[in-house]
């Protein structure tokens, strides 16, 4: 019995930096084994394409910084209301085209860089969401990345946070969203503030987490 496959459109771009083709490569492979066919694009004027975005079921997002025009947002907003999914991580998809709300709104949370050394942060995956399939099974873990801290949506569902510890501008201890998921419309955002570089996915949890994230994401 032979079953239709599905489309995942990479798009990628913006900082180099942050590595956006490295990242996006690691995960062709296995979405190759999972049914999709991969199409990979360099700009953002895919987004205006209603007829080939309603045609696509997961949208992975890598493109740190860079803007993005009113026509190419709301495209993309209309697209996952109407049940295509988004996934993405790190900057790729937190800190993306800053000066637009409503695609902030979308992913359900923005980068707000607090400046420090990187070192070992321990992940806690939220109880109350312990059946969810993109942390099922999972257990808490650490990371060695910077302190991001994300300015987020309370109606996310957060399934994995990273505790802060109190410094001179802020006494006491914070927990800060890490991994979420929400529902747009029709369809599923899945972020991660994990995958500055290709190292990061190293971590055993973060590749599985990532992983299962762009399925659950997908329409």
């Amino acid at each position: 019995m032979s079953y239709a496959r599905r489309r995942a459109l990479i798009v990628r771009g913006g900082l180099e930096g942050y590595s956006p083709v490295q990242t996006t490569d690691l995960f062709l492979p296995f979405l190759d084994r999972h049914g999709f066919d991969v199409v990979i694009e360099d700009c953002l004027e895919v987004y205006e394409d209603e007829k080939f975005l309603a045609e696509t079921d997961l949208v992975v997002q890598c493109w740190p910084g860079g803007e993005i025009t009113p026509k190419e947002s709301a495209g993309l907003r209309a697209a996952v209301r109407s049940g295509m999914g988004l996934a993405g991580w790190g900057a790729g998809l937190v800190d993306a085209f800053r000066e637009d709300f409503d695609y902030q709104l979308l992913v359900g949370g923005r980068f707000q860089l607090d400046p420090s050394e990187s070192g070992r942060r321990r992940v806690r995956l939220a109880a109350e969401h312990s059946d969810h399939p993109v942390i099922s099974g999972l257990s808490d873990f650490e990371v060695r990345s910077e302190r991001y801290w994300p300015l987020s949506d309370p109606l996310i569902d957060v399934l994995a946070t990273v505790t802060f510890d109190g410094d001179e501008n802020r006494p006491g201890v914070a927990s800060v969203p890490a991994v979420w998921t929400r529902t747009w419309g029709r369809g599923r955002v899945f972020a991660s503030v994990f995958g500055h570089a290709p190292d990061d996915f190293d971590t055993p949890q973060v590749r599985a987490l990532t992983e299962r994230g762009l399925l659950w994401a997908s329409r």
